[in-house]
């Protein structure tokens, strides 16, 4: 029997070039982020916050992962920071000669973080290393109480969960602390952040939990 592992062969040449972006990053002492959710989660208005809050005090540059469209990198762009967009014409996901490719955009020298937003998808951008320090899982409590469970590939993988728009808990038939604990259940080390960008919720403790990784890397 011939056995034809075209995937296996896909991740094994992506993994080598998200290790040479690693190397990159780890020269120039940036580190990298990359925020996975589902589409409308609220990953690029965590993002404007953060930017808000950090203007003038932290040295951060955005890859925008999109199907079509440069409508959220003209957003960011909006706050004066370096900002690569990406169209994936269709792809589900970011890999990581993508990312290669917008790091050589970016001025590296003038930065200390990075963050990659990948295109919207639970499934697809989990798989693919970028060469990043960290994944932000991004949910938003209008997801259904199920996600982790569902999707426990994301959860297992990532450094932090965003449990977003919190402002919409009384119109939802969802209880936080269930999705807490099965996300927790996938992976014990997980960190948590209940936020609203909305109405401001929980953003101070997004900003602490982000502050260490805004520095440069030694």
């Amino acid at each position: 029997m011939t056995e034809i592992k075209i995937v296996a062969d896909i991740l094994k040449a992506n993994d080598a070039i998200a290790e040479a972006n690693a190397r990159r990053l780890a020269e120039k002492h940036v580190r990298a982020l990359n925020f996975i959710s589902a589409p409308g989660a609220g990953k690029t208005t965590l993002i404007e916050r953060t930017l808000e809050h950090f203007k003038g005090r932290a040295r951060i540059g955005v890859i925008e992962g999109d199907v079509a469209t440069s409508r959220d990198a003209e957003r960011i762009q909006a706050f004066g920071v370096p900002v690569v967009q990406i169209n994936t014409q269709g792809g589900c996901h970011l890999d990581a000669n993508m990312v290669a490719r917008a790091l050589e955009a970016l001025p590296l020298d003038e930065l200390d973080t990075v963050f990659i937003e990948n295109v919207g998808n639970l499934v697809c951008p989990v798989g693919y290393k970028l060469g990043e320090e960290a994944v932000v899982a991004v949910l938003s409590i209008a997801e259904g109480q199920d996600k982790p469970v569902k999707y426990p590939a994301l959860f297992r993988r990532a450094t932090v969960m965003v449990l977003n728009k919190l402002d919409l808990q009384p119109h939802c038939d969802v209880d936080p602390e269930a999705i807490v604990r099965d996300a927790r259940a996938i992976n014990p080390a997980l960190e948590v952040v209940r936020t609203s960008c909305r109405t401001g919720e929980g953003l101070d403790e997004w900003y602490a939990w982000l502050e260490p990784w805004l520095g440069r890397k030694e």
